[in-house]
């Protein structure tokens, strides 16, 4: 034997065993299915002690439910691991664990089996060993695994038998015990492959068929569970569940399965599944399994979703029944999300990204491959089966990721939603599936995404994606397919611009069409804000501003392009006459320019107010209940999205297709205002036009976008000054310790730079207030967008906001009072590259210590800005 050879063999500590298997090598992973527990340990010992005995460090992971197998010593060291801390955590702590002990060390892993009642799935036992095997054998180590028998589906088994260099039969009738090497990687043997007698220390091959026959037959298991064994462990949870569903009267046993299955379908947000387990049934459950696309979660946006329909008609059926319209959901599980990434060898990435020094470059280059990836192809089969189901009715891909719409992370925004048309043959349509997926999936790892989740201390949480599949509700006008109307509703309405309105009665944010226009913030165009205490009120000055600042463009999508796109209303109600009704029940027409329009033969125009539908039908008083109900049941304020069905009498029903807990903003006890400034200390008094409740903020530092100079710039000068703002956000360790307000001209986050500045959240998410300034001219207005996906990302990150009309009767605004305000220097890598008119147009003060605040109350409607007494 060559010296070479000496060093790569690694004894079993059982000499028989290796004369069999020609001895371990260095990275072998060795797997040992057994009928039991004990069995296994015997393995153990013989390998641990012949290990000990030649000085090697032995690393046991202890994370099973059975008694330990190896007991800690000067030689061996036991790591306890969390398996309930989820796959991606407990992969995490492995993968760390054998970075930080480097080549050479040995391993004895717990046995698998006891995974599946944490996991609740083979399959992610399955990619356990599929991500840390391979690292093991790169590292020369020699890992032992113990697997128990007819336990785990033959999918699980073979992916195991494919990644695995060693994998060993155990099994033992009443007087004998028999071994039989099943797989040994570039070794062989006449006999190695034949069922071994083990007797004292010899394995003896079983050589003689008729032999072999018996001994096979004995060793035969009970094949009345055959069946079940060739299931994944996912699959028997429900099969069990549905046996209990046959007993309705075993009260206790039907609660035990929803607690279980709650468990491995709803997350961890043990708030949420408080309220799972008081209103979904078992047979609720079992009907949400039928539409889970693979295993895991379902997800924080599909659970939202719903929970909240069952509160709705468990709580008033009747009213409930009749306007609250059927789901027609599915879900991709979260454990889809993990063999994603397995399957396209990315979890070497994914951990370096979870790296302080990966977290964002790593992030980038996972974005950019998760795009590229494949889907596994038991999940395609499963994806074409459902669109068959759907048939050619266009699809909403969601995210619904573990922590989304949870109780203080809503992440609204923050990972991609995709409309599907749904056009074209059906391998054409699932290659458009597959694509949205894949853009869904790459989103986790979006800048903005990351920043949310570093931001709120989350970047060290587990959070798979799942996926909402949602047939889009809607008909069909001609060559366009939409809803009638869309919306956003929360239950607690803080941009009460009139005193006497009641924040908790709620508001609304609709749209005629798809809901993206209530969601986004347009830049051409605005959703209607409905309070619901007073829903003839608007934040209107006159009829000329009610119209400008009315919807003008309703989005849809078009199949025959097969695209999303937006209509001009005035070509929307000229389609036919069901879209012409519809219109009438969610807008208003000037009879003057009504007549004007049709002497020149033209769609007459329609200003969007819904106020035929709020005053002639129950919309109002069903969104009331439907938003009060919620809050009551959740105990805390609600924010939904949904569609709305008109019928041919104007009678509303609902498509709730999400909810989640409403964060809110600010102080709930009232705040001082001053009645008074002198002039030289004030740099902002207003009244309304401004979110995040009663507010006392100090400020201490300034950034100022100059309107005049921003609107010279050039297009790509201002994308610019958006980049230059986000670099000074990005350099702020704190936000606390240095309170910034952020001004600028026109809007925030637009996608237009002539209306605003075309910024990120991730370009102000250090920031303490956000104020917009209307000085572009042209009618470019702020626009408060309540209820947007930019409204959240403000209140979430516990960003306030300021909307300055300065030509306003009530407002007062001082700029000049910065000029005598002391002047920061940038740091020079942040102007690195930047010329003169784009650092000309942004200025930064520091004002700490001179006494800068600003003062908001909510009840009042007043909001100062002002230097404290000198």
């Amino acid at each position: 034997m060559t010296h070479e050879a000496e060093v790569t063999r690694v004894s079993t500590g059982l000499p028989g065993l290796d004369e069999v298997i020609d001895c371990l090598r260095i990275g072998d992973n060795v797997v040992w299915r057994v009928d039991h527990v004990d069995d296994y340990q015997r393995f153990i010992d013989s390998f641990v002690q012949a290990a000990v005995a030649r000085n090697r460090s032995i690393i046991y992971l202890r994370f099973g439910h059975h008694p330990p197998l190896v007991e800690a010593s000067p030689n061996v060291r036991v790591v306890h691991l969390d398996a309930l801390s989820g796959f991606e955590a407990f992969t995490e702590h492995v993968y760390r664990l054998i970075t930080d002990h480097g080549r050479g060390a040995f391993y004895v892993f717990d046995c698998l089996s006891d995974l599946l009642e944490d996991w609740a799935t083979d399959l992610m036992v399955g990619n356990l060993f599929r991500v840390v095997c391979p690292y093991l054998f790169e590292l020369d180590t020699v890992a032992y695994f113990g697997l128990l028998n007819d336990r785990h589906s033959h999918t699980t088994v073979a992916r195991i038998r494919e990644t695995t260099q060693v994998l060993m039969d155990m099994r033992r009738t009443a007087s004998e015990c028999h071994v039989q090497p099943v797989k040994v990687w570039r070794r062989q043997s006449p006999t190695m492959f034949l069922p071994h007698r083990h007797r004292g220390h010899r394995f003896e091959p079983v050589i003689d068929s008729s032999d072999a026959t018996r001994v096979q037959t004995a060793l035969q298991p009970d094949h009345s569970q055959g069946p079940q064994r060739q299931l994944d462990y996912w699959d028997t949870l429900f099969l069990e569940a549905a046996r209990q569903l046959e007993r309705p009267d075993d009260e206790e046993g039907q609660a035990a399965q929803v607690e279980r299955l709650c468990r491995v379908l709803l997350g961890r947000d043990e708030r949420i599944l408080g309220l799972a387990r008081r209103f979904f049934r078992l047979e609720d459950l079992m009907a949400i399994r039928a539409r889970v696309i693979g295993s895991g979660y379902i997800g924080g946006k599909a659970a939202g979703m719903l929970l909240a329909r069952r509160i709705l008609l468990d709580t008033d059926t009747a009213t409930w029944e009749e306007h609250l319209e059927p789901h027609d959901s599915f879900f991709l599980g979260t454990d889809v999300y993990y063999s994603f990434l397995v399957h396209n060898g990315l979890w070497p990435l994914l951990m370096r990204q979870h790296e302080p020094e990966g977290y964002y470059s790593e992030g980038r280059e996972l974005h950019a491959r998760m795009l590229k990836g494949e889907l596994p192809e038991e999940t395609r089969l499963e994806l074409a089966r459902m669109l068959d189901y759907f048939g050619q009715y266009p699809i909403l891909v969601r995210s619904s990721s573990l922590l989304e719409d949870g109780f203080g992370n809503a992440f609204a925004g923050k990972y991609d939603s995709v409309f599907l048309v749904n056009q074209g043959a059906p391998e054409e349509r699932l290659a458009r599936l597959e694509e949205a997926i894949r853009q869904v999936f790459a989103s986790t790892m979006g800048e903005d995404a990351l920043v949310y989740r570093q931001q709120r201390g989350l970047d060290g949480m587990e959070e798979p994606m799942a996926l909402l599949l949602q047939r889009v509700n809607g008909r069909y006008h001609g060559r366009h397919y939409l809803p009638d109307a869309a919306g956003v509703g929360v239950s607690r309405n803080i941009f009460t611009w009139d005193p006497q309105m009641d924040p908790a009665a709620g508001m609304a944010r609709l749209v005629v069409g798809l809901g993206t226009r209530a969601v986004d913030r347009n830049d051409d165009d605005h959703a209607c804000v409905v309070p619901l205490d007073q829903p003839e009120k608007r934040p209107f000055r006159d009829d000329e501003d009610a119209m400008r600042f009315s919807q003008h463009q309703a989005d849809t999508l078009d199949v025959t392009d097969n695209v999303l796109t937006s209509v001009p209303l005035r070509q929307l109600a000229s389609l036919d006459a069901d879209m012409e009704r519809i219109l009438g029940w969610c807008g208003e027409q000037d009879r003057e320019a009504v007549r004007r329009a049709r002497d020149h033969g033209l769609t007459p125009p329609w200003r969007i107010s819904f106020a035929p539908l709020l005053s002639r039908t129950r919309f109002v008083p069903l969104m009331q209940q439907l938003l009060g109900t919620l809050e009551a049941t959740y105990e805390y304020p609600v924010d939904v999205e949904f569609t709305v069905h008109i019928g041919l009498e104007g009678q509303p029903s609902f498509n709730l297709v999400q909810c989640r807990p409403l964060q809110t903003l600010g102080q709930n006890r009232p705040v001082t205002v001053p009645e008074a400034v002198s002039s030289d200390r004030l740099l902002l008094a207003t009244q309304g036009h401004f979110m995040g409740g009663s507010m006392d903020q100090p400020i201490h530092r300034v950034i100022r976008v100059d309107g005049g100079r921003y609107s010279a710039l050039t297009s790509h000068q201002k994308f610019a000054v958006a980049r230059l703002v986000g670099q000074i956000n990005r350099a702020m360790k704190n936000r606390d310790d240095c309170p910034t307000l952020l001004i600028g001209p026109g809007r925030w986050g637009t996608s237009t730079p002539e209306l605003g500045v075309p910024i990120r959240f991730a370009d102000i998410s250090r920031m303490a207030v956000l104020m917009e300034v209307a000085e572009l001219g042209g009618g470019v207005v702020p626009d408060l967008s309540y209820g947007s996906h930019f409204f959240q990302d403000l209140v979430e990150s516990r960003i306030a906001y300021v909307a300055v009309r300065p030509h306003d009767r009530h407002t007062d605004y001082r700029p000049e009072w910065l000029n005598r305000a002391p002047r920061e220097v940038i740091d020079e890598d942040v102007l690195d590259g930047l010329d003169a008119d784009v650092l000309s147009a942004v200025t930064v003060h520091d004002v700490t210590g001179v006494g800068l605040r600003l003062l908001a109350d909510v009840v009042s409607q007043r909001l100062v800005c002002y230097q404290e007494g000198k």
